[in-house]
Formats: structure tokens, sequence, C-alpha cells
């Protein structure tokens, strides 16, 4: 038999035709006509050599040969139709390994409350956070091994994103700091002594492109290279950090941190989720985004009322 001329529909209809041994009753179950049904079990008995259906009286009845069809054409049915249908997640038992990247604010705001969720679901799954390196990382070589990429509206080839969150900055200072309130006004704010996160993979901290857009320089005493740190400092010393107001709210309280409003208006920050197209219709890829999202979405709206693209 050439297989490459074998109509798979022709083994629907044979699959059929040995349920029922009936063309009419075959038909109505694939949804064709009967005459169709009765060509395909005429093609049927030509590649086959042996009539599958024969009349007895006023009954069909099926040969030897398609009883012995019965049962091997339903499991490679069975095993056709598993080639298009994606194996399901099954989290409880899974030990699967989640690999994502995210800078440390995301890691703040989003992993303590997504890994309450895992563990409930799926004590056996591993979440591996790889540090933020910026978009240059993003090689096919490397795309390939990350699961998921939290980062504000950067575009990742080969990758589809969501919104996760929205958040604005504020300013950061220690409870006590000398200046305080007065640095919503423009002069306070331009004579205070800044600590800036310079990501990795960036040329500057993000804010200072946005505000020399707008005719302000600030005065830069230390960079770092993640929020978190900036915020340990800010809370130790003077120094004045202006970071994403959620960050500053969930540290507050351990850090002894207060919340300035800046002096001009910083709009909203937009945080996405990305994950790879090749992912987009694989179980556990679905399951873990429906967890991330519950989690950025549980954080609320954003308090600043303007977007901002910087």
């Amino acid at each position: 038999m050439n297989l490459a001329a074998l109509d798979l529909n022709l083994l629907v209809a044979l699959d059929a035709l040995l349920r029922e041994s009936s063309v009419s009753r075959a038909a109505l179950r694939i949804g064709l006509s009967q005459p169709a049904t009765s060509h395909a079990l005429q093609r049927l008995r030509d590649l086959l050599g042996d009539p599958l259906l024969v009349r007895t009286g006023a009954r069909m009845e099926l040969t030897p040969r398609a009883l012995a069809l019965r049962a091997p054409l339903t499991q490679a049915l069975d095993q056709v139709r598993g080639l298009f249908t994606p194996d399901a997640f099954d989290a409880i038992s899974s030990e699967r390994q989640f690999r994502l990247m995210m800078p440390d604010l995301a890691v703040e705001l989003l992993m303590p409350a997504l890994m309450a969720k895992v563990t409930r679901a799926a004590p056996s799954v591993r979440i591996d956070v790889v540090p933020w390196r910026g978009p240059a990382i993003f090689h096919a070589e490397f795309a390939r091994t990350i699961d998921m990429v939290i980062s504000i509206g950067n575009a990742f080839k080969g990758f589809h994103r969501q919104l996760l969150y929205t958040d604005s900055d504020a300013l950061a200072v220690r409870r006590g700091h000398p200046a305080g309130r007065q640095l919503s006004r423009r002069e306070a704010f331009l004579a205070a002594r800044h600590v800036a996160v310079v990501l990795r993979g960036q040329g500057e901290d993000l804010i200072d492109g946005w505000l020399r857009s707008k005719g302000w320089e600030r005065r830069i005493a230390l960079v770092v290279p993640s929020y978190i740190e900036a915020l340990h400092v800010a809370a130790r010393t003077d120094l004045v950090a202006f970071v994403p107001r959620r960050l500053i709210t969930a540290l507050a309280r351990p850090l002894a941190l207060a919340t300035v409003a800046p002096p001009l208006d910083p709009g909203i920050d937009e945080q996405y989720m990305f994950y790879p197209t090749r992912a987009q219709l694989e179980p556990g890829s679905i399951w873990l985004r429906s967890l991330m999202l519950d989690t950025g979405r549980s954080l609320g709206g954003a308090p600043a009322p303007r977007p901002r693209t910087r």
C-alpha cells in the first residue's frame, strides 16, 4: 500500500463503519452524506482487498478482516489525535523547572505572592530567577532558555507580551530626612544628592533621560545596580532615591522609608510579562502565565494619571 496516497479521512470513515456496521449510521457519526460514505467504503475495499461489510439478510456484518482491524485502528487513531493535542500540565505532580528573567523590583513585588500560589498548586515545581541583563543578551541561544521575562515595554524578538501591572515613580527618603516634604519643590529636589539606579545593559538611570528631556539635571552622588540597593542606601543616609512607588510602599516599614511626591508628575510606568511565541499554547507556560497575571493584577491600578515614555 502506498501510504503517501492514503487519505487520513478514510481511516476516520473506516473507524465509523467498523463501529456502526452500517453505512447510514456511519455517515451520521462522521457528518458525511450516505453517498460519500458509500464511496469511502468502496475506496477502503479497494485499498484493503477485502469487502469489510457484507450483507447477511437484512443486516450488514463485518468480515473477519474488519473485526481484526477494529481494535488496532482505534488505538492508531487515538495516537494520531494525540499528536495534535498538547499534553496537559499536571501541576500537583510536576517537577518542572521554569526560568524567569526580571529586575530586582519585580522579584520584590511579585515573587512572594507568586511563590505562595506555586507552593499550593505545584509543590515540586522550581522557579529559577535570572538577574535582569537587558535586551542585548537576548540572542537566540539565550532566549531558548527563558520561560518568561518581566520588563518595561522593551521588545524581545520571538516573545509575546501582556501588560502585568502599572506603577509610577516617587522619591524615597529615610524617615526624619532633613529636607523631607520640601523635596516636592524644584529647588530642594535639584539641591538634594541622589542615588541613581543603572541596571545592567543600560547607560544611565532611565529617570535621568526623562528628567533631561524636561530640562532638569539632578545631582547624582552614587550609582548602584539595583533598586533594592538604592532603597537600602536611602534608608541609612540623606541620599534621595527616585524609584517605583510600589517598591517604596513594599519596603517602607522594614526600612523606615517615607514616600515623597516628586516636583513634577512622573506619569505611568507599564510593566509587562513576556513569554516565548513557541510556548504560546504549551500547557505549562499557560499555567505559569495565568498565575503571574493574577499576581500582577492583584497589585491594583497605578496611582499616576498620565502615561510616560522613557
